[in-house]
């Protein structure tokens, strides 16, 4: 492996040294330069270095996909400081644990999350500045600062004491498998290179900067890249920040809330090279806004879709490819593993659900810690070698569990079950647990659970996911009530939604007699899966309750 020392930060100020009047990040009406992305991020940068932070402090962004995500991020990397993503569905309770768990000392936020900021700031000390991004909702509170006063504040290019290298961190929190979010920590330099390696414009390994001067300057603009899902997703931020360094433009919807002919209005307004998505819950949606009007855009502009974090049906990208010839790649990773498989559709044949090409760096190994055999039947976990996270900050346990030494090759092994094909693809099988992906969102059953039984009407439940064509899997609760008069399906709902961000509260409540635990108190979420998809099918269940 090539020594590198790649620093985004680096690169894009080289990209704006390049192309100065090149487009770098829209919405909407709104369209910034390079050149004017750049100064806004110095910006930032001197206003995080007026806060008196350190070397590696962490700046968490709690925002809708805006440009500003990207600006802060910017200007943090400048400055040698670790931008945090935030879930904008998290509850009170689950952004001052991941603002607390991530030391973080700055947090720029939507004024739509004022109230809630204003709620727990007592709780996270550790936070001395707030940037306030105003998006109409309302004042800036006096505590804050305006984002547009410190965007405008530098007068050339900021940089620290301490200055930047490839060993500064990227830190992507993820809800995971294991419950309570935890901190993924990617050196700058290794997660540069994963994507660097994938992108439609590849930088030497050793020529550094000056190869990124030279490419950029012989080949101009980059792709045009439309991000539909969350910047705050690695799947959403993690491509935009490659297309940024590959000198592109990064396109963002206006509705906060998916809206497939809007995704279809700006691709033909805006000459859209490329879109990212989250699989079904994004492609389904496409698909229907086609099939109803397949006459309405041009689409000449677009030659990919990619997809990475959630189920892509086979059926979907037919349709899809039915409509526009262009390339469909679904993506296969995690936010611990980058590139471990990659599947590409086109030109009217697109490749069954589930199943990839592994990369060059990945094994499917058995509870031995040896290879499958390919066209066996066994059952083993995908390992990816090279270069992959440190591991979760202030988490060494699940740090050892993920990140394994197994005969003298460090792996990351995020705990997805596979099967190897003859030919050498791979058939995944899912997460050796009963996490649920709704709609690209992890969702950790006990948790809804335990929210669950915090109602008084409650005695005890099971959380399980039910597999579901818009959302790729549905949270269904099955409840025992504490009394013959059980509270309503909606009543529930909305108790764990008090507690917990929308997207883990169920979307359906089946209540039973009793939800059947065993003697030693365990449950059997096998049974109960069954059972909640026949009682949504209406079939009736299968001795479950």
């Amino acid at each position: 492996m090539e020594p590198t020392d790649w620093n985004y930060a680096d690169v894009w100020e080289v990209v704006a040294d390049v192309q100065p009047d090149a487009p770098a990040l829209s919405q909407g009406g709104r369209r910034l330069t390079w050149s004017e992305m750049d100064h806004r991020a110095d910006g930032v940068a001197r206003w995080l270095l007026g806060l008196g932070v350190e070397h590696q402090d962490k700046v968490a962004l709690y925002l809708y996909n805006c440009p500003e995500y990207l600006e802060a991020t910017f200007g943090a990397t400048k400055v040698g400081l670790v931008p945090v993503n935030t879930n904008y569905r998290y509850a009170d309770d689950e952004l001052v644990y991941l603002w607390d768990n991530a030391d973080a000392v700055a947090v720029v936020f939507h004024g739509s999350f004022a109230g809630r900021v204003e709620r727990v700031r007592s709780r996270v000390p550790r936070v001395r500045g707030w940037l306030w991004v105003d998006d109409g909702s309302g004042p800036c509170p006096e505590w804050a600062t305006r984002y547009e006063e410190a965007a405008e504040s530098a007068s050339g290019r900021v940089r620290a004491p301490w200055g930047r290298s490839g060993d500064d961190l990227v830190m992507l929190y993820t809800g995971g498998t294991t419950g309570m979010p935890k901190g993924v920590m990617w050196r700058q330099d290794d997660l540069f290179a994963r994507m660097n390696v994938q992108g439609f414009r590849q930088f030497p390994a050793g020529d550094g900067m000056d190869g990124v001067r030279r490419l950029v300057g012989e080949q101009g603009p980059g792709m045009s890249l439309l991000s539909a899902c969350p910047l705050m997703h690695g799947t959403g931020g993690f491509v935009a920040e490659e297309a940024l360094s590959e000198g592109g433009q990064v396109v963002l919807l206006e509705n906060r809330h998916f809206d497939p002919v809007e995704l279809f209005d700006t691709i033909d307004r805006e000459q859209v090279n490329g879109v990212v998505i989250v699989g079904d819950p994004f492609a389904r949606p496409m698909l229907n806004a086609l099939d109803a009007q397949p006459d309405r855009w041009n689409l000449s502009s677009l030659f990919g879709i990619i997809s990475s974090g959630a189920m892509w049906s086979e059926e979907v990208k037919e349709g899809l490819l039915r409509h526009h010839n262009m390339i469909l790649l679904d993506a296969f990773s995690s936010s611990e593993a980058v590139g471990m498989g990659v599947s590409l559709s086109s030109g009217g044949s697109a490749t069954k659900t589930a199943e990839f090409v592994l990369g060059p760096e990945v094994k499917v190994l058995g509870a031995d810690g040896h290879p499958i055999e390919p066209g066996s039947d066994e059952v083993g976990v995908l390992a990816i070698a090279g270069r992959n996270p440190l591991g979760y900050y202030k988490d060494e346990e699940r740090s050892a569990a993920t990140f394994r030494v197994i005969d003298g090759v460090r792996y990351s092994m995020p705990g997805d079950f596979a099967q190897v094909r003859a030919d050498g693809s791979i058939h995944l099988l899912g997460r050796g647990s009963g996490t649920i992906n709704t709609a690209g969102e992890k969702v950790f059953p006990e948790e809804v659970e335990e929210a669950l039984k915090t109602h008084p009407a409650v005695r005890d439940a099971i959380v399980v996911g039910v597999p579901d064509p818009r959302f790729g899997e549905m949270v269904v609760a099955v409840v025992e009530p504490a009394s013959e008069a059980p509270p309503s399906e909606q009543e529930l709902i909305e108790h764990v939604k008090t507690r917990l961000a929308s997207f883990k509260a169920p979307r359906r409540v089946r209540v039973v007699p009793s939800i059947g635990r065993a003697p030693n108190g365990k449950l059997d979420y096998r049974r109960q899966k069954e059972a909640a998809a026949d009682w949504l099918s209406g079939e009736g269940p299968r001795g479950a309750g």
